[in-house]
């Protein structure tokens, strides 16, 4: 009886190996970036994963005077080095700039799960604790160079988003929206943060962008999901995929725009005034989809997350469907390429690079751990027409490329981005551990 039971063992044994092996064979991407790109990009059929694509560049940081290369007419320069995994910009009235120093808090994930997020966080450069910090970085001779660089508060939990608001500075931790007394100069903050409101913490998603209405009454806090299609029920997704709109004195919100999987960078348009985010798709559809992109939001907008993707493409894993809610899906107004992480936004209005980048967004790209071949780990502009939408046809600009070395690796990843007082673009990057400033030639 053994006699016959080994060799069926041994043939069940390799046959779940070779199922393993087909199955979670990397997915090719059959268009290129550009194709998945602008306000009309190519759609193709899912291609759904059991197992990933992983194709993260493994972060090696840059070599000694190593720096991104600049588009035609613009040049780069360290504004701040010695950094503990910047992620986010915030320029204060007064020119100072605020970095938030800031990674994921603790994840408690088990099993294959685990081991995977583990390997992709390792070998993407985000596995060092958060510092957990904002520190203040001032150029006070005007050389494009930070010169003073000192921690404003500390204590924080995984903060990303600022905004400066009424003698208060507000900070988007991961699990709640919280304030400081700050006067524009200081260099230390000593108060105890106050709570204004708490949402849900962490998660696969874990940053919160901020942006200040214009009028300073409300604030509005960007949530991503927690999972990548709400694969562990909709009851842990409650107040996420969201952006929330904040009543600071009231200490309430409510939910301005939903169905976003994971938005993060907010600005308003300056034509218009109107709100954009931009917002990282879901995962698993192959490298060709979905495609990340850059929206307009107004109150009580639905972007079809996890039902629907690019205004109605249905996702059949997500069960049960709810083809009652396509119809109120809304198509963003402008793809980023598929898998790009596009994190980062500021539109031109206070730019100073040219007049070729005097009307646009601009956009940080961390870079892909899902595609093959890996897309973003670079800046780009989006040339905005006069009606303050993208221009007809336009595809993104390459504005600060060069963060892959010859070998695949990632010497940097680009994140945050802000204009600095003199006009430069800067630019946080979370694996350099520096800030770079790119200005236009003189």
């Amino acid at each position: 009886m053994r006699k016959h039971i080994l060799p069926f063992t041994g043939l069940l044994l390799v046959a779940i190996f070779a199922f393993w092996w087909w199955a979670s064979q990397p997915d090719i991407a059959k268009l290129s970036v550009a194709e998945v790109s602008g306000a009309r990009p190519k759609i193709t059929s899912p291609r759904v994963q059991n197992y990933p694509t992983i194709a993260v560049a493994k972060a090696v940081g840059w070599p000694q005077g190593g720096m991104p290369t600049p588009a035609a007419g613009l040049k780069v320069n360290p504004f701040a080095t010695g950094l503990d995994h910047p992620r986010w910009l915030y320029r204060l009235p007064n020119g100072d700039v605020l970095v938030a120093e800031t990674n994921s808090p603790p994840r408690n994930v088990g099993g294959i799960t685990g081991l995977v997020m583990g390997y992709l966080m390792k070998q993407g450069g985000a596995a060092v604790p958060s510092a957990n910090r904002i520190t203040l970085l001032r150029d006070t001779n005007g050389d494009g160079v930070a010169d003073l660089k000192t921690v404003l508060i500390a204590g924080l939990n995984s903060p990303l988003g600022m905004a400066l608001v009424g003698g208060q500075l507000y900070i988007a931790n991961t699990d709640a929206l919280v304030r400081v007394p700050f006067t524009v100069g200081e260099t230390r903050i000593t108060a105890k943060p106050e709570t204004v409101v708490r949402y849900p913490g962490g998660g696969n998603h874990w940053a919160r962008g901020l942006l200040a209405a214009r009028d300073g009454r409300t604030l509005f806090v960007s949530v991503g999901s927690s999972t990548n299609i709400a694969e562990d029920g909709l009851d842990k997704e409650v107040n996420r995929a969201n952006i929330l709109e904040v009543d600071p004195e009231h200490k309430a919100f409510r939910v301005f725009g939903a169905g976003l999987r994971n938005p993060q960078g907010m600005a308003f348009e300056p034509k218009t005034g109107s709100l954009w985010t931009v917002v990282n798709e879901r995962d698993m559809l192959g490298s060709d989809l979905a495609p990340d992109y850059m929206s307009a939001v107004e109150l009580g907008d639905f972007f079809g997350w996890p039902y629907t993707y690019w205004g109605g493409y249905i996702d059949k894993r997500v069960q049960p469907e709810r083809p009652d809610l396509r119809e109120y899906s809304k198509r963003p107004d402008y793809a980023l390429g598929p898998h790009t992480a596009s994190l980062g936004l500021t539109f031109a209005s206070d730019g100073r690079l040219g007049p070729s980048y005097a009307n646009g967004a601009f956009i940080g790209q961390h870079g892909s751990w899902n595609r093959q071949p890996v897309s973003g780990y670079k800046v780009v502009y989006v040339p905005f027409g006069t009606n303050g939408f993208p221009a007809r046809g336009a595809k993104p600009i390459d504005i600060l490329t060069g963060f892959l070395n010859a070998k695949g690796q990632a010497q940097g990843r680009p994140v945050g981005v802000t204009f600095d007082q003199g006009g430069a673009l800067l630019v946080a990057d979370d694996v350099g551990n520096v800030i770079w400033r790119v200005s236009a030639k003189r």
